[in-house]
């Protein structure tokens, strides 16, 4: 009989401090700057780059932290089918996945954006937004394009190989799980490489090895393959 799993142990959601910054530690500070100083509005942030760089991991980290010094914040992504209308208590709107606005969901960000930074009352707000691309090359409307290009614009990049190892060694800690060399060498060689895909493949790997009582080893990995065909191994 299967072990169910105990939802203990688990980290916490995304935060500003358990992100792995590489290359990227001018935005993580960029963003810290703006929790620090959130009653003070500075220009729009949008962030862009490839799968698996951080993007959503960062807004919803600054949200996150933004909510916690008492800032409220809306938030808008390609699966929000019926974006709400912009509300006046917001301190901050966040707009992820761009590129992938359907035309009701580029209307509401381009609502939001204009009441964001010329609001009827109060200051203006903070306005973080994200995605694949960079501003001049996303297939948006021409008005909301330009103005996501208005501000501090920063280019995620990607984790190196030996980044990538030292950024699984963290997640597996908090997680309390053990990877040896062995395990980190076969996931790095065998699966897309981006932390976003690599995160995932840890957090069923860390379910698993609890479900079977197991320490996490290579037979354990290709026992999970086994049972969930939807892993994302490269052979």
């Amino acid at each position: 009989m299967r072990q169910l799993a105990l939802d203990i142990g688990l980290p916490v959601g995304p935060t500003l401090e358990n992100y792995f910054p590489g290359g990227n530690s001018q935005v993580v500070q960029h963003l810290k700057g703006i929790v620090q100083e959130h009653d003070q509005r500075g220009a729009p942030v949008y962030l862009w780059g490839g799968q698996g760089t951080g993007k959503s991991h960062l807004l919803r980290a600054t949200v996150t932290a933004l909510n916690e010094r008492g800032a409220r914040a809306g938030w808008l992504d390609a699966s929000v089918r019926w974006p709400c209308a912009f509300n006046e208590d917001w301190d901050a709107i966040a707009l992820d996945e761009v590129e992938r606005y359907n035309p009701a969901q580029q209307a509401a960000a381009f609502n939001w954006f204009v009441n964001a930074s010329s609001p009827t009352t109060g200051a203006p707000r903070h306005i973080l937004a994200a995605g694949s691309l960079p501003p001049a090359d996303l297939p948006l409307r021409e008005d909301l394009r330009t103005r996501l290009g208005w501000g501090h614009v920063f280019r995620l990049e990607p984790l190196d190989e030996a980044q990538c190892r030292v950024a699984l060694q963290r997640q597996a800690s908090e997680r309390g799980v053990v990877l040896t060399d062995e395990v980190i060498r076969f996931m790095l060689v065998r699966f897309a490489r981006d932390m976003g895909s690599l995160m995932q493949l840890l957090e069923r790997l860390d379910q698993f090895a609890l479900q079977e009582r197991r320490a996490v080893t290579i037979p354990l990995l290709r026992a999970m393959l086994q049972n969930g065909p939807h892993a994302l191994e490269h052979a």
